[in-house]
């Protein structure tokens, strides 16, 4: 499965986007720019039932825009 198969995946089994999952995230009270992958991965799996492979595309995004930093 490629990437892009993924994020479109995703977005036909939430609704959104990985822009409004972060949207989400920050209304939950979730989100913070230091976050580990397993917070944002527990809390997809709990709020939107989406495995980690789905959950791990959605780190990616966020660590490709900046929003996320990788571990030290």
């Amino acid at each position: 499965m490629s990437f892009q198969a993924y994020i479109d995946n995703i977005k036909a089994k939430t609704g959104k986007t990985p822009e409004q999952l972060k949207a989400a995230a920050v209304k939950a009270g979730v989100y913070d720019p230091g976050m580990k992958a397993t917070e944002l991965v527990a809390w997809l799996k709990k709020e939107y039932e989406l495995g980690q492979g789905h959950s791990m595309a959605i780190w990616a995004v966020w660590k490709g825009k900046g929003w996320v930093q990788a571990p030290k």
